[in-house]
């Protein structure tokens, strides 16, 4: 099954993402469920959210993936929703 997460991170926490952006990308490619992945980007062009298409069994494999992130663990987010997605084009 497909999930979306899509995050936003806290006001004012750009250093945060920079200081763990190294461990979010190694765990990306260490669990192998990541199919796409990237920032969302301000007016600036600075980062600050995510959107990650995983492909894990169901929506507790999800949770599970968002929780072990990196950037959650160093509380970079304000908000993080996870939906079942479904791949139509692409």
């Amino acid at each position: 099954m497909r999930f979306a997460i899509i995050t936003k991170d806290k006001d004012g926490a750009l250093q945060v993402r920079l200081n763990n952006r190294e461990a979010h990308l190694a765990y990306i490619k260490d669990t192998g469920v990541v199919e796409m992945a990237g920032p969302f980007l301000n007016q600036s062009g600075e980062m600050h959210g995510s959107m990650i298409i995983l492909d894990v069994a169901d929506f507790a494999a999800a949770q599970a993936w968002a929780d072990n992130d990196p950037y959650a663990k160093a509380g970079l987010f304000e908000k993080v929703r996870i939906e079942e997605w479904k791949k139509v084009i692409g």
